[in-house]
C-alpha cells in the first residue's frame, strides 16, 4: 500500500511539473530587443537541425533541436535537457496541395491540432513551427496567398488548446515581399522562423522593410547555398572549401546571430545529406566523423576550445587552373591535383581522393537526390598531391578530397570539371 501511495504522489508530481513547465515559455522585450524566457530565465537558442548525435549537441553546449513531433525524438531531447522547436505538417503546393480546397485545408488544420493536443504537455516542447517554406514552388513560381490564411487559422487553433508555447511558421528568403502578406494575414503568429544562408546579414533590415515588428528565429543557416555561389559554364556550383566554410560559419554566427536581434538559431545540418553534393551541408559523414564545424559551434556556444580540433582543407587546385575558372579536360587524359591543408594540433594528416559524376539535382532541397557512385581506377595514390586520369565518358564530374587527422575528424574540398 505504501508503494502504491508513493507511486501515486510521484506520478502526480510529474504531471504537475509538466503542466507547470508548459506555462514558462515567454517572449518579452528587453532594452529594445526581443528575449525568450524559459522558466523566467533568459534563453538564447543554440540549436541544431537534425535528430542524430544529440548527445554531442548537449556536450558541445547546444540547448535546442529542431525536430518532428514523434515521441521518441522528443523523449531523447528531454533526456538530454534539450528543448524542441517542433515541426508541424503543413503541406505545400509544390507537392500538389490546393489551398483553394477548403475541405483539404480543414483536414490539415485538424491534423495539426490533433498532434498539438497529444504533444503539448511533453516537457521538451518549446515552440511550434507550422510548415517549412510552404510558399516555395520550384522555379520560384507564384503561390496561392490563401496559404497564409490557412497558417493563421492553424495558429489560432493551436493557441486555443495550448496558450503556453509560441507559434511560428518557417519561410525561406526568396521573394521576401511575402513578409508583408504574413504581417497582414497572420496576426496570430507569435514570431517568424527564417531559413537563411548567404543573405543572413541583411535579414533584420529586410524584415523591417516589409513591416515585421515581432521576434524571429533563424530556423536554418549554414554555408552559402548552391543557389547563391558562382557556377561553371555548365551550371555546376562551386562549393566552399573546408576553410571557407569554417570562416563563413563563424562570421555568420558572430555578426548575424549573436547580435541580439534574433532569439537564436538552428544550424544546418547536424548529420549528413546529399544536396547538390554529399558534403555541401553535412557537418558529419556517414561514419559519424566530424567536419571542423561541430567543434566550431562548441566554441561559439561556450567560448571554449576543444582539446583536439579537426583538420582544415584550405584550398584545392587542378593543374594550373585558378578558383572559379572553368576546368575542361579531355577524356582519358592525365592531370595533377593538390590540396593545401592544416591541422591546428599538428596531427599527422592522411588524404583520400575520389571522382564522382555530377549529381542530378533535385527540384527542392535535395529530396530524392542520389549520391553519385565513385568511379574506380582513376586515382592511383592517396597523397597531398596526386595524378589522376579523367573518365572516358564525356560529361560533368567532381574531384573530391578528404583530409583526416586520425581522430575521427576530417575536412573536405572539391572542384567541378567537364570532360569533353
Amino acid at each position: 500500500m505504501k508503494t502504491i501511495i508513493t507511486t501515486y504522489f510521484l506520478l502526480m508530481f510529474v504531471l504537475f511539473s509538466v503542466k507547470s513547465y508548459s506555462q514558462q515559455v515567454q517572449i518579452i522585450t528587453n532594452q529594445g530587443n526581443w528575449q525568450l524566457l524559459l522558466n523566467n530565465k533568459p534563453y538564447f537558442i543554440k540549436g541544431v537541425v537534425g535528430h542524430t548525435y544529440l548527445e554531442k549537441v548537449k556536450e558541445y553546449g547546444g540547448n535546442s533541436v529542431r525536430i518532428g513531433f514523434r515521441k521518441e525524438e522528443l523523449d531523447k531531447a528531454h533526456l538530454l535537457g534539450l528543448k524542441a522547436l517542433v515541426n508541424l505538417p503543413a503541406n505545400s503546393e509544390r507537392y500538389g496541395f490546393d489551398y483553394n480546397d477548403t475541405e483539404a485545408v480543414k483536414k490539415q488544420t485538424e491534423k495539426i491540432v490533433e498532434i498539438v493536443q497529444k504533444t503539448k504537455d511533453h516537457p521538451a516542447v518549446m515552440m511550434w513551427a507550422i510548415g517549412n517554406e510552404i510558399d516555395w514552388i520550384p522555379g520560384n513560381k507564384p503561390y496561392n496567398p490563401k496559404l497564409w490564411d490557412a497558417i493563421n487559422d492553424a495558429a489560432k487553433a493551436i493557441k486555443r488548446i495550448d496558450p503556453n508555447h509560441p507559434v511560428m511558421t518557417v519561410i525561406g528568403t526568396s521573394s521576401m515581399e511575402k513578409v508583408a502578406e504574413i504581417v497582414k494575414q497572420c496576426p496570430d503568429l507569435d514570431l517568424l522562423g527564417i531559413n537563411t544562408y548567404g543573405d543572413i546579414y541583411t535579414l533584420p533590415e529586410t524584415l523591417k522593410k516589409y513591416g515585421w515588428n515581432k521576434p524571429f528565429v533563424i530556423a536554418e543557416w549554414g554555408p552559402d547555398g548552391y543557389w547563391e555561389v558562382p557556377k561553371t559554364a555548365w551550371g555546376a556550383p562551386y562549393e566552399q572549401t573546408g576553410r571557407e566554410k569554417l570562416d563563413c560559419y563563424e562570421q555568420k554566427y558572430r555578426k548575424a546571430i549573436e547580435t541580439g536581434k534574433c532569439l537564436g538559431s538552428y544550424v544546418f545540418y547536424w548529420y549528413h545529406k546529399q544536396e547538390t553534393t554529399h558534403t555541401w551541408f553535412s557537418m558529419f559523414n556517414e561514419k559519424g566523423e566530424e567536419t571542423p564545424l561541430p567543434k566550431l559551434m562548441k566554441m561559439l556556444w561556450t567560448g571554449g576550445r576543444d582539446v583536439n580540433l579537426a583538420p582544415v582543407a584550405d584550398s584545392m587546385n587542378i593543374n594550373e587552373f585558378v578558383r572559379y575558372q572553368d576546368i575542361i579536360l579531355k577524356a582519358g587524359t592525365a592531370h595533377k591535383a593538390v590540396v593545401t591543408a592544416t591541422d591546428p594540433d599538428k596531427d599527422e594528416l592522411t588524404f583520400h581522393w575520389e571522382i564522382r559524376p555530377e549529381a542530378v539535382y533535385a527540384s527542392y532541397a535535395g529530396q530524392g537526390e542520389k549520391t553519385p557512385d565513385v568511379i574506380q581506377g582513376l586515382i592511383q595514390q592517396q597523397k597531398r598531391e596526386i595524378s589522376f586520369t579523367t573518365p572516358v565518358e564525356k560529361g560533368a564530374y567532381r574531384l573530391f578530397v578528404y583530409v583526416s587527422d586520425g581522430n575521427k575528424q576530417f575536412s573536405t574540398a572539391n572542384l567541378p570539371f567537364l570532360v569533353e
